[in-house]
């Protein structure tokens, strides 16, 4: 690869990997191209080198998130470096990630919004709440797994949701803790 074609590549990735992080914190509208291409010290017009569209950009960035979710996940799932549900409840309901929304999981950041996108977007979305499954399901020791870990992904998803949407930080940590007692019991009844 030419010296410009590994510019262009690191360009691009900061792109992506800067999006990855405003989206999670403003969601799919909050913000920009001007605003993005600018914070990434870049002029608007740049963006088109990169991406054909901002539809792309999303799309491109959704994947990129996703992948890298689905590899974190791996750690709990993969038999030589299993971790137990209790510990992927404690790190995704902890006040950790309720604060950092921006390196968070994006299915809770970007859910709503996500709803009322294109069907592309909408497709990645599925593509991934799949994949969490799947690797939740394997976490379960129950007659019914996949049925547990349905109800455990809503659960991780709507408590964090709730814990940053509330201004109230006792509620927001209850909201967490709860959740944390919760989910560790459903992963334990058998």
């Amino acid at each position: 690869m030419s010296r410009s074609q590994a510019e262009k590549a690191a360009i691009h990735e900061e792109i992506v990997n800067l999006a990855a992080a405003r989206l999670r914190e403003v969601g799919l509208n909050g913000i920009g191209i001007a605003d993005l291409m600018k914070e990434a010290g870049r002029t608007s017009g740049g963006f088109y080198k990169h991406f054909e569209s901002r539809e792309k950009l999303v799309e491109e960035v959704l994947a990129s998130i996703f992948a890298k979710r689905t590899e974190a996940l791996k750690t709990y799932v993969e038999s030589a470096t299993t971790r137990s549900l209790g510990e992927l409840v404690d790190s995704y309901l902890s006040q950790r990630h309720k604060d950092a929304p921006g390196s968070g999981c994006a299915l809770a950041a970007l859910m709503n919004d996500v709803a009322r996108s294109s069907e592309p977007i909408r497709e990645l979305y599925t593509e991934e709440v799949r994949n969490e499954l799947a690797m939740l399901t394997r976490l379960m020791d129950h007659p019914e797994p996949r049925a547990q870990a349905l109800l455990a992904m809503c659960a991780l998803v709507g408590a964090i949701g709730l814990a940053r949407a509330v201004v109230d930080e006792e509620l927001a940590a209850e909201i967490l803790g709860t959740g944390k007692t919760l989910l560790k019991a459903l992963g334990s009844a058998a």
